[in-house]
């Protein structure tokens, strides 16, 4: 089993930054990638970004490159997502998850229980 738990959601203006964590615990071995996943109210959850454990590869949704970064720390099974110039269109839910690096929910196994991020225009 893998335990995932979220943190540094909040409420931003537009145009603002915030930074999520997710810590990871258990077998992290037993899975090559992390990724970031979210849920607006009404809206199918959507990939976000994706990082590989080993070599830090990295995968982003076009809706989000060039503004959002992901990133990890080995030593702390922890990964990173570092939200800049975000948009009301940010707003949602959002979860981490640990399986194989892809940006299809199905191949992810393990799920945190999110982090809401709320922002304001």
């Amino acid at each position: 089993q893998v335990q995932l738990v979220e943190s540094g959601g909040g409420r931003v203006e537009a145009g603002g930054s915030l930074r999520l964590s997710c810590a990871a615990s258990g077998r992290t071995f037993s899975t090559s990638a992390l990724g970031w996943f979210r849920q607006a109210p009404g809206k199918e959850r959507e990939f976000v970004a994706a990082i590989t454990w080993s070599i830090g590869n990295t995968y982003y949704a076009d809706s989000v490159k060039g503004r959002f970064t992901i990133s990890r720390d080995n030593a702390k099974n922890t990964v990173y997502l570092q939200m800049n110039s975000l948009k009301p269109e940010d707003t949602a839910v959002y979860y981490c998850a640990a399986g194989s690096y892809s940006r299809r929910e199905v191949t992810y196994d393990y799920w945190g229980q999110g982090t809401q991020v709320t922002v304001s225009s």
